[in-house]
């Protein structure tokens, strides 16, 4: 069996990773980019739909008919106050879930959100509050399946384009943090396999950690 999904944040490290594991994954028949920007790339599975603003977006039927989403988009905490960074993480993303909900009731939608998550939203780490407050609204919309992805160190696929400024400078030194913390680094071919085998394999897991994420992106 093979499957349609949507991919946000293409443009960015995460997002570009999933997408080319998604063109190349022969469980994936059709993807639908979601984004800012265009991607640059051509590939008979692609479809893109540019959006400049997530929070503008409606029942647009070119959304309509996939089985899962894999929201990949997001934004550093780094420099923003809270409502700053609730607006960018938590309202964009339950809005573009809300509208995918109401078009692909029977959609499996993964969530990328990070290590240290905080489930509770009370804890002292900002970030983490709106995470897990974006976790926990996902948990309850009206989907088939929300995962909760959790990776911490990923390593890049090779041929990437979009990476951030510092992976240049630690991306080395991924074997190192693999040997010292194995429960704290994935590759992003893991992830993104982890992704598609929500699919593929199925999983019980509302949310993923870093060994949850690796063993189901090794399943299969």
């Amino acid at each position: 069996m093979s499957y349609k999904v949507i991919v946000t944040g293409v443009t960015g490290m995460v997002g570009e990773g999933v997408l080319m594991e998604c063109l190349e994954s022969p469980h994936i028949s059709d993807v639908l980019t979601v984004s800012r920007k265009p991607t640059g790339r051509t590939h008979p599975k692609l479809k893109e739909l540019i959006v400049p603003d997530f929070l503008t977006m409606t029942e647009d039927e070119r959304l309509r008919g996939y089985d899962a989403c894999f929201y990949c988009a997001g934004v550093s905490s780094v420099g923003m106050k809270e409502p700053e960074y609730t607006k960018m993480t938590f309202d964009t993303t339950i809005h573009f879930a809300t509208v995918l909900a109401k078009l692909n009731p029977q959609m499996t939608f993964v969530y990328v959100s990070g290590a240290s998550t905080d489930s509770t939203e009370k804890g002292k780490m900002m970030w983490a509050r709106v995470k897990g407050k974006t976790e926990n609204t996902l948990a309850r919309m009206p989907f088939r399946n929300v995962h909760n992805f959790r990776p911490g160190f990923m390593q890049a696929t090779p041929g990437q384009k979009h990476l951030p400024s510092f992976y240049k400078y630690l991306g080395w030194s991924f074997p190192f943090f693999k040997i010292v913390m194995p429960n704290g680094t994935s590759t992003l071919q893991q992830v993104a396999r982890a992704m598609i085998n929500t699919l593929v394999v199925g999983s019980d897991k509302p949310v993923l950690e870093v060994k949850d994420i690796n063993a189901l992106g090794n399943a299969g």
